[in-house]
C-alpha cells in the first residue's frame, strides 16, 4: 500500500523559531553599517542569519526616508535576515509589504528587560542596536558546552533559548515565561509558562520539573496546552514530559511510583 495513504496532507506544530530585533535610531546607512562593523569586530559570524525584526521606533521625527531594499541588503551582509517590521506608522505598511516583509500589529505586546546580543555602543553614539528577543538573565553561568544553567526566576515575557545544549534552570519559571532548547529542559524548581525542548528536532529530548505546572509544552515541535490546567495527578509534583510517538507523555519522576 502507497506511503503516501498513511501521511497527513498538512501538520501544524509549534515554532521554536527565536527571532532578534534590530533596533533603530537612524536610517542612515553609512552608519548602521559603522555600527553593526564595530558590533561585530569584524566576525563574519557573529550573527547566524537570525530571523530579524526592524524595530523602527525609535527612529526621529523628521529622519531620512528608510531605504528598505539598501537597509535589507546591509542586514544580510551581516548574516541578519529580517521578515518583519514593528512599529511602522500605517502609511508605509504597502512598502514594507512590497519588500517582503510581515508588519508586526500595534497590538503585539512589547517584550521589556530585553538584554543585548551583543555589547552595544553607547546609546548616544549607537544608530543601531540588535536585541535578543529572547530576553535572558544577566550573565548565566555554564558548565560546558553542553548545558546552560540559569539561576534566576524566568520572568513574564522573557524567553531563555539554549541554543545547541540542554537548559538547566535553578529558580522559578513565571506565567508568560518561555524556555527552549535544543536539548532538554531541567527545571529544579516550579515551571509555569511554556517549555519547548528538542526545538531542533530531536525527538529524545525531554522536559524535567520538580514542580510542574506550564500553559505549554513542546518536545520537538509536537506541543500540547493546558487551558484547563495541568493535570492534577502530576501537577506541582516531579514531573517528565517526552514523547512517545507522535504524542505527549507525561509521567511522575517521583522512584516510590516507579516499578
Amino acid at each position: 500500500m502507497s506511503k503516501s495513504l498513511f501521511q497527513k496532507p498538512i501538520e501544524i506544530k509549534i515554532s521554536t523559531v527565536v527571532a532578534v530585533s534590530a533596533i533603530l535610531a537612524t536610517a542612515d546607512r553609512i552608519a548602521l553599517d559603522a555600527a553593526l562593523a564595530e558590533m561585530t569586530g569584524g566576525t563574519t559570524d557573529f550573527f547566524e542569519d537570525d530571523l530579524t525584526v526592524i524595530d523602527i521606533a525609535a527612529l526621529p521625527a523628521g529622519c531620512e526616508p528608510i531605504d528598505w531594499a539598501g537597509l535589507i541588503t546591509l542586514l544580510k551582509k551581516y548574516r541578519l535576515n529580517p521578515v518583519a517590521v514593528r512599529n511602522a506608522p500605517p502609511e508605509m505598511a504597502a512598502e514594507i509589504a512590497a519588500h517582503g516583509l510581515s508588519l508586526e500589529t500595534a497590538g503585539a505586546k512589547p517584550r521589556e528587560d530585553t538584554a543585548s546580543a551583543a555589547p552595544a555602543p553607547a546609546p548616544a553614539a549607537a544608530p543601531v542596536a540588535v536585541a535578543a528577543a529572547q530576553a535572558q538573565p544577566p550573565a548565566p553561568a555554564s558548565n560546558g558546552t553542553d548545558v546552560m544553567i540559569i539561576d534566576t526566576p524566568v520572568r513574564a515575557g522573557q524567553r531563555i533559548y539554549a541554543r545547541g545544549c540542554d537548559l538547566v534552570v535553578t529558580a522559578v519559571v513565571n506565567n508568560g515565561a518561555e524556555i527552549i532548547a535544543d536539548g532538554s529542559i531541567h527545571v529544579y524548581n516550579t515551571l509555569n509558562g511554556r517549555a519547548l525542548a528538542g526545538a531542533s528536532g530531536n525527538a529524545q529530548a525531554r522536559i524535567f520539573a520538580l514542580n510542574m505546572s506550564p500553559e505549554l509544552v513542546s518536545i520537538a515541535g509536537v506541543y500540547s496546552t493546558f487551558e484547563d490546567g495541568f493535570p492534577q495527578e502530576y501537577a506541582r509534583s516531579p514531573t517528565q514530559i517526552r514523547l512517545v510517538g507522535d504524542r505527549i507523555d507525561i509521567s511522575s519522576v517521583n522512584t516510590a511510583n516507579r516499578a
